[in-house]
């Protein structure tokens, strides 16, 4: 009788679709700033901007988000890069700014620059460079204290 085999403990197969299944629930989709730029920026970051910057009474707004010559003087022979213009009219004047995302990555090297009244901007500024992961809500935070800044948002 000591050849005699012992019938193998039955598994439990619950027990074993829970780890996997806690995995999955664990796994988290991938963060919208993963996208390509251009599909981040379509879906993702200018339908939230032009949201707040209605939010903050601008009317009129034209927001785009292109591949084309920096708008600074000085940046003429520059090539293309992709930017965010935003351009709307307010107390008769045009009120212009651009985003600018110099390596075409939204964590890459970034500029802004604005005008007022349709002239070309004289200057370029760093765009939030001490972030060391840019998000969607930085960004478009970002655009917003900028242009507040500038008092064409709220006259502080």
């Amino acid at each position: 009788m000591a050849d005699e085999k012992k019938p193998a403990p039955a598994t439990d197969n619950k027990a074993d679709a829970k780890p996997a299944s806690a995995a999955a629930k664990k796994a988290k989709p991938p963060a919208v700033e993963s996208k390509p730029l251009p599909e981040f920026m379509a879906q993702d970051c200018l339908p939230l901007l032009i949201q707040k910057l209605e939010e903050q009474g601008i009317a009129g707004l034209d927001l785009k988000f292109e591949t084309r010559k920096i708008a600074v003087r000085g940046y003429q022979a520059s090539p293309d890069c992709w930017q965010i213009v935003g351009q709307w009219e307010a107390d008769a004047q045009t009120h212009q700014f651009n985003v600018y995302f110099f390596d075409g990555e939204l964590q890459g090297q970034r500029g802004f620059s604005y005008s007022l009244g349709g002239v070309q901007p004289s200057t370029m500024e760093s765009f939030r460079i001490d972030e060391r992961r840019m998000s969607l809500n930085l960004l478009v935070s970002g655009v917003l204290q900028r242009l507040n800044s500038q008092k064409w948002l709220n006259r502080n």
